[in-house]
């Protein structure tokens, strides 16, 4: 995983932990369309691409990061890759991460240091 792109790599894991290097790796906005993309279901990349409208280069160099971190892999039919979690637990700490944006009124994004720039600017 390369740290321009905000995966996580060895260098940076040394000084954190895990929980840290989870979140970090799911911080990233694609990574975490395509996460919860893949909660329905495996997917190729031209499927995540046209869903997601981006780029298959992105999409391929976010899954590699999603691959890294142990979130996703895939399996070969053919010519073809399809996507999947590994983890199916995931999906359950996404549902309690909206739980828990839902109980604060989604205060997160008005936080001046995490929140949206445009969020905190109106806010303030």
């Amino acid at each position: 995983m390369n740290g321009a792109g905000g995966c996580v790599t060895a260098n940076i894991v040394a000084g954190m932990t895990p929980a840290v290097a989870l979140f970090r790796s799911l911080a990233d906005e694609t990574r975490l369309r395509i996460v919860r993309r893949l909660t329905a279901g495996e997917a190729r990349v031209v499927d995540l691409t046209g869903e997601l409208g981006m780029a298959q280069s992105t999409v391929s160099k976010h899954l590699a990061c999603l691959r890294d971190c142990g979130l996703v892999d895939y399996r070969t039919e053919g010519r073809q890759s399809f996507y999947a979690l590994t983890r199916p637990e995931l999906m359950d700490l996404l549902q309690a991460a909206e739980g828990v944006l839902a109980a604060t009124g989604s205060a997160v994004a008005l936080c001046p240091t995490y929140g949206a720039p445009d969020a905190a600017a109106a806010a303030g």
